[in-house]
């Protein structure tokens, strides 16, 4: 995969993302409109967390008195849900609309490690592009599911195949190599497959 692919869909994806960004803008300026008392709380919410989080930092603050703050925030959250159900919005309506749910439309996720990785959204993307340049046309038709190992011989002929083991069982052997190395296309452990013949040989 060309990096100039990769650095397409990263555009792609930063645009989506900043979509989804403005159209919550909107939607969150129309039901302010609508319900006024959504923008008081959420002004309160803000301030309520910077003040925590300063209060914390500089640890001017008593424990009960964070434990007041953190009390506002949640009763705060609490009216918030409420005027939405009220009003026939869903809990999630003033959240970002992203197509991805596990990568917000970043194309990137944190493992358990915390180590950045590519979201399977982006890596279905990239073997869509991969797919679509391999000219592979009959897919539906030409896949293991169809295979036929009969069409190969059963008979060892080492003086012309220079195999001690069939052409049937080589080829089973090749297609259960090839479904191995699908099912561990993720593991960067796993090693490639090289194809090699004639010209024309299938």
């Amino acid at each position: 995969m060309s990096n100039d692919a990769l650095s397409s869909l990263l555009k792609e994806y930063e645009q989506k993302k900043l979509n989804a960004e403005m159209d919550l803008e909107k939607r969150k300026n129309n039901l302010y409109k609508l319900i006024p008392r959504l923008e008081q709380i959420d002004t309160e919410l803000s301030t309520l967390g910077i003040n925590t989080a300063k209060n914390i930092l500089n640890n001017i603050s008593k424990p009960d008195s964070v434990d007041n703050l953190k009390l506002k925030i949640a009763n705060l959250k609490k009216e918030k849900e409420a005027l939405l159900i009220q009003n026939g919005y869903s809990l999630d309506y003033l959240k970002p609309f992203y197509e991805c749910k596990i990568c917000n439309d970043t194309g990137f996720i944190l493992d358990k490690n915390y180590k950045t990785t590519m979201c399977n959204c982006l890596k279905q993307k990239l073997l869509n592009i991969s797919f679509n340049k391999s000219n592979i046309s009959n897919i539906n038709k030409e896949n293991f599911n169809n295979f036929n190992e009969l069409l190969f011989s059963d008979e060892v002929d080492l003086a012309k195949y220079r195999f001690n083991i069939s052409p049937r069982r080589n080829i089973i052997n090749i297609k259960n190599k090839s479904i191995e190395f699908v099912n561990n296309f993720d593991n960067p452990e796993y090693k490639n497959l090289l194809f090699v013949g004639t010209t024309g040989l299938r």
